[in-house]
């Protein structure tokens, strides 16, 4: 009983090397391209380290997913959090185009799993799930804002509005993916999120 919690600390740190050593070998070789072994060797670890904290590649690939996808949905929900009521659009855009554009490695391998998720239903929840997240983070800071700061008609409701600014972020990350121009990518998200929810200036409305 006494060298249960140094069993449960050393689980944790493996499984987080392995998550963090599973993240480089996707996004430089692909998912569906990796083995466990290849896992295994970038972590320092044993198959059998693998098997204890998963049951198969899959189920790491959603893990470390799932990881990636609830600290960015944090992040947002934090950088939109810090204006009061009166939204601040051009600064609140500033910071979520921050947060949004991580690297170009995470998207590597979130697009991976949209790919597989496209082909899997069951899979695909877990996308949905994460997109419902950013989302209602979105929404709700918006929701607050309302009454001090007017978004444009052509949005039509709150979760449109939500929908608008996860689409902006989809198209401009895919063009990342393929000019690699990170500080262009930012920029441009920059302005298309202000000009959804504003007037397409850079002051606040």
């Amino acid at each position: 009983m006494e060298t249960a919690p140094r069993v449960t600390k050393r689980r944790v740190r493996t499984r987080a090397n392995l998550l963090d050593a599973a993240f480089a070998v996707f996004a430089a070789k692909g998912f569906g391209r990796v083995s466990i072994e290849e896992v295994c060797e970038a972590a320092g670890y044993s198959r059998g380290a693998f098997y204890s904290n998963f049951d198969s590649l899959d189920e790491l690939f959603f893990a470390l997913y799932r990881q990636r996808a609830d600290l960015i949905a944090d992040q947002v929900a934090g950088a939109l959090a810090l204006d009061g009521p009166d939204l601040d659009v051009p600064a609140a855009v500033d910071r979520v185009t921050e947060v949004l554009l991580l690297d170009r490695d995470w998207l590597l391998v979130k697009t991976d799993f949209l790919v597989h998720a496209a082909r899997e239903p069951a899979v695909a929840e877990t996308l949905l799930e994460h997109r419902a997240r950013l989302r209602d983070a979105i929404r709700e800071r918006l929701a607050r804002a309302r009454g001090h700061t007017e978004l444009p008609a052509v949005l039509g409701d709150l979760e449109g509005a939500a929908h608008a600014v996860v689409a902006a972020y989809d198209g401009v990350t895919t063009q990342l993916l393929l000019d690699r121009d990170v500080p262009s990518a930012r920029a441009w998200l920059k302005q298309l999120l202000t000009a959804l929810l504003t007037d397409g200036s850079a002051t606040t409305v």
